[in-house]
């Protein structure tokens, strides 16, 4: 089978497409036949190596997992005998990053707990740019954000992959939701459900004078006290992108005074992807997909994606 490995650290270009032997799945594993997968931010940062932080969880000198990719969609081929959920046949979607990755390949085995049945309404295109994404998002505004009806929340970073996800399911719970994001994405985050719209080359929203109850930054921008300067009295300024001072130093501002400042890591499980589809389903909300590209074109893909320009989601296409 085809699939793009990498044997060293460095820019994109260090994935090639190479012929390995087809997985054979074992008792408690199924084996899918992958027709779509997606680019996330763990795909660049693992390529470089950087941030070295990293390295602890893929090898130090060289990669651990030759072949990246943790959204998928595709079609079960077989299942091991312990295997109940699933058959043959069977369409499904989900995140294998907690399992070794893999996504870039023509065929995966994985283990049940990583998959769910993809959304009927979905070609397998659209439902690879679901999972890591929107479970990040909800897990972020549900469970850290505590999201209620009526609240003002802004999104920062609207346009991009988790956040399309973000504005919609804020939308879902109730909130007024305004979205930051450049200038010619402001038609699109206004199309998804966002009452209001800041374009960030215009308007800086720590010094509008308007005040929010959540603000879930997904693209470190300002100062933590900046953040907080745009909290209402008992906000809560959550950093789903890396930002080291909410990270160490969350815990302690939050101490002082009412508003909190906390940082996350999302915990990806089947109950939470299993919600999504049915949001899906329902029409409540919708995957966005910015540009396809190819399995050849992986580096390609993540180049694009390091440039931070997209609206949504990469799609990489295993079966065209």
């Amino acid at each position: 089978m085809k699939a793009v490995v990498y044997e060293k650290y460095g820019p994109p270009e260090v994935h090639q497409i190479k012929e390995i032997s087809k997985p054979i799945p074992n008792e408690n594993e199924i084996l899918v036949k992958i027709h779509a997968s997606a680019i996330n931010s763990s795909d660049s940062t693992l390529t470089r190596g950087k941030p070295f932080l990293g390295r602890l969880w893929q090898g130090f000198l060289k990669p651990k997992n030759k072949t990246l990719g943790s959204d998928i969609a595709g079609q079960v081929e077989a299942v091991g005998r312990n295997i109940k959920e699933f058959k043959p046949g069977d369409e499904v979607f989900g995140d294998i990053g907690d399992v070794g990755f893999g996504g870039f390949a023509e065929y995966i085995t994985i283990p049940e707990k990583t998959i769910v049945l993809k959304p009927t309404n979905l070609t397998f295109k659209e439902a690879a740019s679901i999972p890591q994404a929107s479970v990040v998002a909800l897990q972020g505004l549900r469970n850290h954000g505590q999201i209620k009806k009526g609240q003002k929340v802004l999104i920062n970073g609207a346009s991009s992959g988790i956040g399309i996800f973000a504005v919609q399911i804020a939308k879902y719970f109730g909130a007024e939701v305004t979205g930051v994001c450049s200038t010619k994405k402001i038609d699109m985050i206004h199309s998804i459900g966002a009452d209001n719209v800041i374009d960030y080359a215009k308007e800086d929203f720590t010094k509008s004078g308007q005040h929010y109850d959540l603000i879930f930054d997904l693209h470190v921008s300002h100062s933590i006290s900046e953040y907080k300067r745009a909290l209402t009295p008992h906000g809560t300024y959550i950093a789903c992108d890396f930002n080291p001072t909410s990270i160490f130093l969350g815990p302690i501002i939050s101490l002082f005074g009412s508003k909190r400042v906390k940082s996350y890591m999302a915990k990806l499980n089947k109950k939470d992807l299993s919600y999504i589809r049915q949001l899906i389903e329902s029409g409540k909300i919708k995957p966005i997909i910015d540009r396809c590209y190819s399995l050849n074109q992986i580096a390609e893909a993540i180049n694009y994606y390091e440039e931070k320009h997209t609206k949504g989601k990469i799609v990489i296409k295993v079966i065209e």
